[in-house]
């Protein structure tokens, strides 16, 4: 059982999740992480992966021995710090992978299809005064996937029926019916769709680059359901403008919730807003498996899904 406000509720959550919040913990908010800490004894954390924790308000809170994020990614939490104070965190890996898998082929088939314009072309009775533009199939295609964990597996899966031929970048080969490459530009250079499902770390930090882009070639689409911080923006911009790519489908940015203007500017992208797990569906269970780790934490027994940093 988890203790009436001994967890501090961090940063805004959905509707949905706020109501799993509620039913299962007496929480305190703090809504923004520059507003001055409530005051109680808190040992735990509760916050969304969109949201980073700062070292600051950690210092402010010397009873916290665990903090619990919504979300695959960790990448808002001070790891280092946190492994220095033996402080604990856990995070929302695997029931999210149906959700994310589902946007990423939408998007894919969106921006090879064109179906934000056609939609649009039909509502703007443009279809009477001409045919609408001819589109590309992905039947045949060359699919890479840079990032083979539980989602990009996952989603591999999901491809196979579509008739497309796989490939696979990351750390290490694994035990997989795909092609391996052991580098990005590689991976870029053989296939038609990148697809990015790896997670946000030093090492992947702006991996997909000029080099990387100039690889995947004129004919070549990128779709990024990973973060932002995996892409150089600048340099996907201008390859998107010079066509030095065909296309990008992205739902994840460096600047979030203000992307890059330029982007909203030209006519190769689909755009989205983070929406990779946003299903009521996974929300609720994402929210439960936060909040069943934090109480296997008062409980004294091990993480269900602990960040190993």
């Amino acid at each position: 059982m988890i203790p009436v406000n001994s967890v501090l509720q961090v940063g805004q959550f959905p509707e949905v999740m706020q109501a799993v919040i509620d039913q299962r913990v007496r929480a305190v908010h703090l809504l923004d992480t520059s507003s001055q800490v409530p005051q109680g004894l808190f040992e735990s954390i509760l916050i969304r992966s969109n949201t980073k924790l700062p070292i600051n308000l950690i210092e402010q809170l010397p009873n916290v021995r665990m903090v619990a994020t919504c979300g695959v990614g960790y990448d808002n939490l001070p790891l280092e710090y946190l492994k220095q104070k033996g402080i604990k965190a856990s995070n929302t890996p695997g029931v999210l992978n149906d959700a994310v898998c589902e946007l990423a082929v939408g998007m894919m088939l969106g921006l090879l299809r064109h179906i934000p314009e056609a939609h649009q072309f039909v509502k703007s009775r443009a279809w009477s005064q001409g045919l609408f533009r001819v589109a590309t199939t992905l039947a045949g295609k060359r699919v890479g996937i840079a990032g083979m964990g539980r989602i990009g597996q996952d989603l591999a899966k999901r491809l196979e029926p579509f008739k497309v031929k796989l490939a696979y970048t990351g750390p290490t080969r694994k035990e997989l019916p795909y092609e391996y490459f052991s580098d990005i530009k590689s991976l870029a250079k053989a296939s038609d769709i990148l697809i990015l499902a790896c997670p946000a770390s030093p090492e992947t930090e702006k991996m997909i680059n000029a080099e990387v882009l100039e690889a995947l070639g004129p004919s070549g689409y990128l779709i990024n359901i990973a973060r932002g911080s995996v892409v150089d923006e600048a340099a996907l911009l201008v390859a998107l403008q010079q066509k030095m790519i065909a296309g990008a489908a992205l739902d994840v940015f460096e600047n979030e919730p203000n992307p890059n203007v330029g982007f909203l500017n030209i006519d190769n992208v689909l755009l989205t807003p983070h929406i990779g797990s946003a299903t009521s569906e996974t929300r609720q269970l994402m929210t439960n498996l936060a909040i069943d780790n934090l109480e296997a934490f008062y409980n004294k027994k091990p993480l269900l899904t602990e960040v190993k940093n």
